[in-house]
């Protein structure tokens, strides 16, 4: 029995569902290998039990395999708000990396399983192992990527706009996971959702009420069904160039009154 066959027992990289968009994404042979060789067994989590506390020491990146969980980050009063929320796929604890402290906290929203990959073994295979340094630099980008979009949705003056904004992105998210993107079942709740986009939580709910009314979702509880992909995308790309007009509009009367 080859090595591989022996890592993939008991870690299973190789045939894990998640393969193609997780840690060992575009990683194979002895790289991928090393990359199960590195990962501890599975760590499961109940709904509210956190996977790490803001301002615990750093030690380990984690890659959730099943599941939900809720990142956010307490400022000094104590006041907490929502940064993101992790699914299938994601690596947690990338924030760690900066001080040798998590700088947030994460808590399952449901039942979920995770990887742990010490960061000090993995410290050493970024050096040997190529293609692990390049996907570790891709996990950073998307980091990067996450929080822009972020800043985005927070600066949409619509609360529609807002919300539609994170439900496309959860359409996207379930594309990449080869899950039937008409349904999506929040793991969130609304207050969750409104924490992350700063609205409050009735506006939220008037938001989705407004895009049930246009055709574009049916809102059940925590359940939405996408009926009109093509116009909740039009929405989330015709958003910046309704700022743009505007900033163009506000400038140009700048320039009459001076």
């Amino acid at each position: 029995m080859t090595e591989l066959h022996d890592v993939a027992t008991r870690h299973g990289c190789v045939a894990c569902g998640l393969h193609d968009v997780c840690l060992p994404a575009g990683i194979e042979g002895e790289a991928l290998a090393r990359v199960d060789r590195m990962t501890r067994d599975r760590r499961t989590l109940v709904r509210g039990e956190p996977l790490f506390r803001q301002g615990e020491v750093f030690h380990s990146l984690y890659v959730l395999r099943s599941g939900a969980t809720r990142s956010t980050i307490a400022d000094a009063e104590g006041m907490h708000q929502v940064i993101g929320f992790g699914s299938p796929g994601d690596i947690l604890g990338v924030d760690g990396l900066l001080d040798e402290a998590y700088r947030t906290e994460a808590i399952a929203l449901e039942r979920s399983t995770l990887c742990e990959v010490p960061f000090a073994r993995m410290e050493a295979a970024l050096t040997e192992v190529p293609s692990l340094h390049r996907r570790m630099l891709r996990v950073l980008s998307g980091e990067v990527a996450a929080d822009q979009d972020h800043l985005v949705a927070m600066g949409r003056q619509s609360a529609v706009e807002r919300v539609a904004l994170f439900v496309h992105g959860l359409v996207e998210k379930q594309g990449r996971l080869s899950r039937q993107g008409d349904w999506l079942r929040l793991s969130m709740s609304r207050a969750d959702i409104a924490n992350y986009l700063g609205l409050a939580v009735e506006t939220v709910s008037r938001a989705l009420g407004r895009m049930e009314e246009t055709g574009m979702l049916q809102a059940s509880g925590r359940t939405l069904r996408i009926l009109d992909r093509a116009m909740l995308s039009a929405m989330v790309s015709a958003a910046p160039l309704r700022s743009q007009e505007k900033l163009t509009a506000i400038r140009k009367r700048a320039a009459m009154n001076s």
